[in-house]
């Protein structure tokens, strides 16, 4: 419990009202709870809900998409039950414009491209991989990116995600020799020491599900040498 609060207390909130509340997740966060037991980002939330409201019994919290737990960024979570099936509804129908910022290595063979590919996930790996073409059991991606800065070491994209496939980013950045800083999995040469990748859920466009005004929400970056230098 105690480290529940702490956690709490350090949420750094970009967005709250009655229906929502928004978050700028650290990289090593899980935004659900998985079978490493680790406290996940939604009963920090709750937490923070039920202290700051002086709530009784069990809250509310609705998770209608998530974030990769070494990636950082935007998530959005639901405060009541009207707003989580329009939010579930806005994020399958891709209405919600997601843009997301990454350091990679390696200068991408254009500029700006579209990416479109097949992903096929093998479950066993927690991995996906990325095709040319169509082949079995695999998804359609789409991303567009651009470079927007060279860094020292590093090139800074910006990625505009059209479709939300697993690890869909990672995947298809890897797949042009452009892996993630200190992504080991998709073929960075070495880690991250925290654990993280240099991948951001930078900014989140969409229409409020209930109040039906335009919400544009944007995460300030990690504080690490090499976002420090984005």
């Amino acid at each position: 419990m105690s480290k529940l609060i702490s956690n709490s207390k350090n949420l750094q909130i970009l967005h709250e009202d009655n229906h929502l509340i928004v978050i700028n997740k650290r990289p090593g966060d899980i935004v659900q709870g998985d079978k490493t037991g680790d406290t996940p980002l939604s009963e920090v939330v709750k937490h923070y809900i039920k202290e700051k409201y002086h709530k009784p019994g069990n809250v509310y919290l609705g998770v209608p998409h998530r974030l990769d737990r070494p990636t950082s960024g935007i998530v959005v979570f639901a405060k009541t039950s009207k707003a989580l099936p329009r939010l579930n509804k806005l994020f399958a129908e891709k209405e919600a414009e997601k843009t997301y910022w990454a350091v990679v290595k390696k200068r991408p063979p254009k500029d700006y491209d579209t990416l479109t590919q097949w992903l096929r996930r093998n479950p066993k790996q927690n991995k996906s991989y990325a095709n040319n073409k169509e082949v079995p059991d695999s998804k359609k991606a789409v991303l567009d990116y651009r470079l927007i800065k060279k860094l020292d070491n590093y090139f800074l994209l910006e990625i505009d995600l059209k479709t939300g496939r697993h690890h869909q980013i990672r995947a298809q950045l890897s797949s042009i020799g452009c892996p993630i800083k200190g992504d080991l999995k998709y073929g960075f040469d070495r880690s991250n020491k925290d654990g993280s990748i240099h991948l951001h859920a930078r900014k989140l466009s969409f229409v409020h599900p209930v109040k039906k005004e335009r919400l544009e929400i944007i995460a300030p970056l990690p504080d690490d040498a090499v976002w420090n230098a984005c």
